[in-house]
């Protein structure tokens, strides 16, 4: 895919996702559409490019007006950023998120201020996020159903990754809109990969997120990052909990071998496998901050 293409879920009827073009990398981001009686999109990107998901809607016979729902899966900026500008595009879509990410929303000083922190400088494809007008929030809880008349789906607390993450449980085609609990797909090299930035990563938590999916017997993974994951769903879980334990062991030998954190930080962004796919600032940035995120988990760890 490339950036804008819009392409259907097969395993899911009525679902189709648009390639968003994030951080100018063709498929790392995407956002989904849900044709039901109540339309809805899942994510929203990171505010760059949201007319993309306008033609997403418009590709599935949406108008603005008509769309009911925006589902964030957590309020990290590559999934919300988008949402103030969609709301003011769509005026009758409400905002679901989980409640703890929810004053971040309204108003997102603290949050920009924390991803730019944690991206560095990534934050040169983001645009400042536009705030939710609160009486368009509806909080969620673990546990809690979304109608969207034709098909129900309920979301999930899987809060490794960051305390304010729901997975998404489509009922009607035993489909989950999986955030970042299920790591990130990168179809081209037919894999996952971890995802565990800062300030929240978990190892114990995220493993505990995988299993929590896996109990939920999804036919098809909706990665957020990116697309629709392979068929066999149980397996890809099963590889992405191997990848996060084999993925913060090499962080801490690294660090040991190298002489120290910096060296270590270094030596991954240098190394990575997916320069090829995201190109080399995008794929070396997001494996410096995968790193920082696992050397805070481990210092929380010794504390």
């Amino acid at each position: 895919m490339t950036p804008g293409d819009v392409t259907d879920v097969e395993q899911c009827p009525g679902v189709s996702y648009v390639d968003t073009g994030m951080y100018d990398t063709a498929e790392y981001g995407s956002v989904y559409v849900i044709d039901a009686d109540r339309p809805a999109i899942v994510d929203t990107g990171i505010g760059t490019n949201y007319e993309r998901i306008l033609h997403a809607l418009d590709e599935q016979g949406i108008a603005p007006d008509d769309l009911e729902a925006i589902l964030v899966t957590h309020v990290h900026l590559d999934h919300t950023g988008g949402a103030g500008f969609l709301a003011a595009e769509c005026p009758n879509a409400d905002v679901y998120v989980h409640e703890i990410g929810a004053r971040h929303l309204v108003d997102p000083e603290r949050l920009v201020a924390g991803t730019k922190e944690a991206v560095g400088d990534q934050w040169q494809y983001y645009t400042e996020p536009k705030p939710v007008p609160e009486d368009r929030i509806v909080e969620l809880e673990g546990g809690d159903a979304i109608d969207l008349g034709s098909r129900e789906l309920t979301a999930h607390h899987a809060p490794g990754h960051a305390p304010h993450q729901v997975v998404f449980e489509d009922h009607s085609c035993d489909a989950v809109f999986t955030a970042d609990a299920a790591g990130i797909w990168v179809p081209s090299q037919d894999r996952v990969r971890e995802t565990s930035p800062p300030p929240n990563f978990d190892l114990e938590q995220c493993i505990d997120d995988v299993e929590l999916i896996r109990r939920l017997d999804p036919d098809v993974l909706l990665y957020a990052h990116f697309g629709p994951g392979p068929d066999d769903t149980d397996a890809v879980l099963k590889q992405y909990e191997q990848v996060l334990r084999d993925w913060v062991d090499a962080v801490k030998y690294e660090v040991v071998e190298r002489g120290g954190e910096e060296a270590a930080i270094d030596h991954f962004a240098a190394s990575t496998e997916v320069a090829e796919v995201w190109g080399d600032h995008k794929a070396s940035a997001e494996t410096a901050m995968n790193v920082r995120g696992v050397l805070r988990y481990l210092k929380t760890q010794e504390e």
